[in-house]
């Protein structure tokens, strides 16, 4: 009895911490992944991210459900207790949480942070739900592409150009990837580490792990808290990094001794394993216009122990216009996108896109680019890259961009990435739910 209640006591905690970072991410546009660390100890913190991601994936078919209860108007509800009532039935439908743990805490923090009456409306609509588990209701709009978003909770929009792109069971495929629980990737740093000497440490510590099929110095793990525990971020000895990230670095393909710049660098992940495929010879320029985000590369090249990364803060258009502006051998474009590839590891990501905002990337998406063939040697290599699957940020910004740049001509990917994430037309190109990597696209 003693051991489920602390139980009990430790999953509230991490629940009350979820409904903090969830208020965070609806009223700040905080991102799931970067919300701050409570006073809580290391399985409240893991629970309280589960939680947190949980509840934001899958947002829109838990409040289908709670307004199919609810008598009145869900939408006009209070902010906090619409949190509430999401984090309670995301418990009773979607972990091993006990239902009468599940309800009594739920309960309890509508009465302490809501009003004691909202106790007992909470009370009432998660037991209506619980009593129709296994029958729930189904969206039934007479749209077939909206009644998919609600129930795989995604935005209609979203789902209705990817039925259009893929058809009904490559769409249902990626929208279940996107919900599922991700796995990360880890790349080992050769100056410091061996495969070897990884896979051991992997071993020793417990840590379950899986070697990835594509590159031969990453792996894929499911948690990452054994790994930051370990210490073996800080101090250089793995990076977190996706194998679509790692495969467009690959693409770029540069070699010591060469000049290397990495037009929109931050957070780094890419130029410091350019720097390690380079064996630490040559020099890489990282630039990017958060200079704060800067600072943490240059502690991350310190402690991997990589000297030729070096960094600017500076826009990459003004840095194209400067006198003097520097030349590289190869230059990386990772643009900034909209992330519609990465949407199981950044759920956040699919509420806060737009259709607009697309037209919008693709406008400073060709802006960079034009600033970044500026950089290029005669001779040399550019390569355009997003962690997006959306055409219009990808082959469509390369045709463009060729049509008005003769003196540039695409190569194909093929060589560099698996044969099987090369287009017709010779891009590099994954999709989640076909690779079961995040997605993303390159262009040499």
């Amino acid at each position: 009895m003693a051991k489920e209640s602390k139980r009990s006591a430790a999953a509230l905690s991490a629940r009350e911490v979820a409904l903090r970072r969830l208020e965070r991410i609806e009223e700040e546009g905080a991102f799931v992944g970067l919300v701050a660390s409570e006073d809580t100890d290391a399985r409240e913190q893991r629970q309280a991210r589960e939680y947190v991601a949980g509840v934001t994936r899958w947002q829109r078919w838990l409040d289908f459900l709670l307004a199919h209860f609810y008598r009145g108007d869900f939408s006009s509800m209070e902010p906090r207790l619409r949190h509430i009532l999401r984090l309670g039935l995301y418990d009773l439908l979607f972990l091993d949480t006990p239902p009468h743990a599940a309800l009594n805490e739920s309960v309890e923090m509508a009465k302490r942070h809501v009003r004691r009456g909202a106790g007992g409306l909470v009370n009432g609509l998660l037991r209506s739900l619980l009593r129709q588990k296994d029958d729930l209701p189904q969206p039934d709009t007479g749209d077939a592409a909206r009644d998919l978003a609600i129930r795989q909770s995604h935005p209609t929009w979203l789902v209705r150009r990817w039925l259009e792109r893929f058809g009904t069971e490559e769409t249902e495929a990626l929208l279940r990837w996107n919900n599922a629980r991700p796995l990360y990737g880890l790349r080992r740093n050769p100056l410091r580490l061996s495969s070897e000497a990884l896979h051991r440490l992997l071993e020793e510590n417990e840590v379950a792990w899986e070697a990835s099929p594509y590159l031969d110095d990453f792996v894929r793990v499911p948690r990452l808290q054994q790994v930051v525990r370990a210490g073996w971020l800080r101090e250089g000895a793995v990076a977190v990094q996706d194998e679509s990230a790692g495969l467009v670095v690959r693409l770029l393909d540069a070699r010591p001794g060469e000049t290397v710049l990495d037009a929109c660098a931050a957070p780094g992940g890419k130029a410091l394993y350019a720097a390690e495929i380079m064996k630490n010879e040559g020099d890489l320029l990282a630039c990017d216009i958060h200079a704060g985000r800067l600072r943490l590369l240059d502690r991350a090249a310190e402690a991997h122990g990589l000297a030729i990364v070096r960094t600017e803060a500076a826009d990459l258009r003004t840095l194209a216009e400067r006198p003097g502006a520097p030349q590289a051998d190869r230059v990386l474009l990772d643009a900034p996108c909209s992330g519609l590839g990465v949407l199981a590891k950044r759920a956040d990501l699919r509420w806060n896109r737009t259709p607009e905002e697309l037209e919008e990337l693709a406008t400073l998406q060709a802006e960079l680019l034009e600033a970044a063939a500026r950089l290029v040697r005669p001779g040399g290599l550019l390569v355009y890259a997003t962690c997006s699957i959306a055409p219009e940020e990808n082959e469509e910004r390369i045709a463009a961009f060729l049509k008005t740049h003769p003196d540039f001509s695409l190569e194909s990917a093929r060589g560099f990435v698996p044969e099987e994430m090369v287009t017709p037309e010779g891009y590099f190109a994954t999709l989640p739910h076909r690779h079961h990597v995040d997605g993303a696209f390159g262009a040499r």
